[in-house]
């Protein structure tokens, strides 16, 4: 009984200290996703999403609620910018249900657009056809 118990704490102990670096590689894989974005770099982006899911086993739609260029998420962030290639990837990429979720700020995507006045944009319309 004792070795069960020695043997199940050693695996805690170890699955904690592996569990905190793999979430700092992670961050640190997706640090210049913004820049990214922002240059409409639909190759590079396509790429990045490409490593971290064969590294991390993550989806864009995993880790896409964790990360605010600006305070804005990187959808918002590619209309505000109007980096059409990299927006139109993400909107393809992700799953309809995340599309017409409310964001951090309680505001869906097209809200936000239409809020901005970015309802002509052609990541708009895309998304549209999507939800």
């Amino acid at each position: 009984m004792l070795k069960i118990v020695n043997a199940s704490i050693a695996i805690a102990a170890t699955t904690i200290m592996f569990a905190a670096p793999a979430q700092a590689d992670v961050a640190e894989a997706l640090q210049n996703i913004c820049t990214i974005v922002k240059a409409d770099d639909k190759g590079e982006l396509r790429k990045k999403m490409k490593r971290v899911q064969s590294d991390y086993r993550l989806k864009l739609q995993d880790y896409y609620s964790g990360i605010s260029c600006g305070g804005n998420s990187l959808i918002r962030t590619a209309m505000l910018n109007g980096a059409v290639e990299t927006g139109t990837l993400m909107v393809k990429k992700m799953p309809k249900s995340d599309l017409s979720t409310p964001e951090q700020d309680g505001k869906t995507v097209v809200a936000w657009a239409t809020e901005n006045g970015l309802t002509n944009s052609p990541i708009v319309a895309v998304l549209n056809d999507r939800i």
